[in-house]
């Protein structure tokens, strides 16, 4: 399925022009939707949310939503409701022994009945979508698994089947929209808290880009841009515990026996918090990614992305969405907070490491 799934990503276009002007086109949307805020305080979350799940979803149906589009506004609700309640204790304790509170209420049923909203949607979106399937005109990711299924390969049938496409665009769908989408909210975050490094990268948009459309290739010519992105996944530090894997076999780790089949969660957070690696861990100092002549340096611990065979399978597509929204929102914007607001810095109780809610004022600059 990790194969499948990067081919068919790379054939649609992710790391390459395709995909970089699909997010260049949905960047133009989400300036032209906080433009109509007239520099008014609003909350970003939404969106934010759909300004980066629109790139995914063209990948995996084809097509774009409009940011009030109840469609999508009901999958990013169900998506950020179970976010949410997953770090309750109840449900950190269901994890632990779930047959104890399997048949009792509970936060948990209600992320299972989210769950099972989210597969019917993807139900009957393939099951629609195969009525008008054509093999020589494969339109989006879905498309592409529906053909493979159809081939009736005996090594096919073991994986293109209806239950491996519920789960694959799920975990596409919800990796795809969540945690791009709380970086970019650390980011507006902090560019309010720290106006002057909003200012300087806001310079060097303006001395490289000029008001031109941005592009990844203007990435190696932007080395603070560069450095307060790299800092900005850092601190905001979105998964700290990772998500977890499995041994396939039995190993012995660093004197330490773990047997096959038990579940490993790589602790992210000691990583990107690493004194030895970074001057000030628990800063945001994007000089942890500039040398003493200012340009951009790299930093084997920064993993935000882990590391590995089973390391993002989206990080090229996310790393182009963070330089390209980012940018063109600081070209476009200056972000302050609203009069007499605090800006805290202090992380919400969720699953992912995302800001508490925050109301922005987004200036036009331009």
């Amino acid at each position: 399925m990790r194969r499948f799934t990067l081919s068919t990503l790379r054939d649609y276009g992710m790391g390459k022009k395709a995909i970089e002007d699909k997010i260049s086109e949905e960047a133009e949307y989400l300036v032209k939707a906080m433009k109509s805020y007239g520099g008014k305080p609003f909350d970003n979350l939404t969106i934010l949310n759909a300004a980066v799940a629109n790139i995914i979803i063209s990948i995996l149906l084809g097509h774009r939503f409009n940011y009030d589009d109840p469609t999508i506004l009901r999958l990013m609700g169900l998506i950020n409701e179970n976010i949410r309640l997953m770090a309750s204790r109840v449900i950190r304790l269901y994890n632990v022994i779930p047959t104890l509170l399997d048949l009792l209420p509970g936060p948990h049923q209600k992320v299972f009945e989210n769950m099972r909203q989210m597969q019917n949607f993807i139900r009957a979106t393939f099951t629609k979508q195969k009525k008008t399937l054509d093999v020589n005109d494969q339109r989006n990711l879905i498309d592409v698994f529906l053909v493979k299924q159809q081939e009736g390969k005996t090594e096919f049938s073991q994986y293109f089947h209806n239950d491996n496409l519920i789960a694959l665009v799920n975990d596409l769908f919800i990796a795809g929209m969540e945690t791009t989408t709380t970086t970019l909210r650390w980011a507006v975050l902090l560019m309010m808290k720290y106006p002057e490094i909003q200012k300087k990268v806001q310079n060097e948009i303006d001395n490289i880009i000029g008001t031109a459309q941005p592009q990844a290739e203007h990435r190696k010519k932007m080395p603070y841009t560069d450095a307060v992105i790299h800092e900005i996944q850092r601190f905001g530090d979105i998964a700290p515990s990772g998500v977890p894997h499995e041994t396939v076999q039995d190993v012995t780790f660093r004197g330490y026996f773990i047997p096959k089949g038990t579940a490993v969660f790589p602790l992210m957070y000691s990583v990107l918090n690493d004194e030895a690696y970074f001057k000030k861990p628990f800063e945001f100092y994007p000089e942890h990614f500039l040398d003493a002549e200012g340009n951009f340096k790299t930093n084997e611990a920064f993993i935000p992305f882990s590391i590995g065979k089973r390391s993002c399978a989206g990080e090229t597509l996310a790393k182009m969405e963070l330089f390209l929204f980012f940018t063109s929102l600081l070209q476009n914007f200056t972000f302050q907070a609203p009069p007499g607001a605090v800006i805290d810095l202090e992380p919400a109780r969720s699953a992912t490491h995302a800001p508490k809610p925050y109301q922005v004022c987004a200036i036009p600059r331009i």
